[in-house]
């Protein structure tokens, strides 16, 4: 047996409006729920993105308790060809990047903020060794 994709992913927020408002305007994501004061998740092709505020799920009793403590990090991946009119978007936007990285295997990503604090990536797959085929959708922004 061997586990083949990671089909959610969580980070924490404090403002579920401000991270709806970057995630589904900014970003582009496609939110398919939300509970106030606790939750909003996004789609992305087969996976999903969950945003929680941490205090309400460290109190929840649905499901275990969960949370953390500080800036969290995922990284999205974009076709390579992509990744400078992603951040043109992002800029226009109001949202800095941090930094530029060039990576050992090829490709290169770039780092940003979520209103919340949640350190983003965009990277071509290539920097894993993956096949820019990983991804899809719109690349352009």
């Amino acid at each position: 047996m061997q586990l083949g994709a990671i089909l959610e992913t969580v980070l924490y927020v404090d403002d579920l409006d401000a991270a709806a408002a970057f995630y589904g305007e900014v970003l582009g994501l496609e939110e398919v729920s939300r509970r106030p004061g606790l939750f909003v998740f996004f789609r992305l092709e087969a996976q999903m993105l969950l945003l929680f505020v941490a205090e309400a799920a460290a109190q929840s009793t649905k499901v275990p308790a969960h949370g953390a403590v500080g800036p969290g990090h995922v990284c999205f991946a974009v076709a390579g060809e992509a990744l400078d009119a992603w951040a043109r978007r992002l800029e226009a936007a109001g949202i800095g990047i941090e930094q530029w990285q060039d990576w050992p295997k090829g490709g290169r990503s770039f780092y940003f903020r979520d209103p919340a604090g949640n350190s983003l990536e965009l990277a071509s797959p290539r920097i894993w060794g993956f096949s820019e085929r990983l991804s899809t959708g719109d690349q352009e922004g």
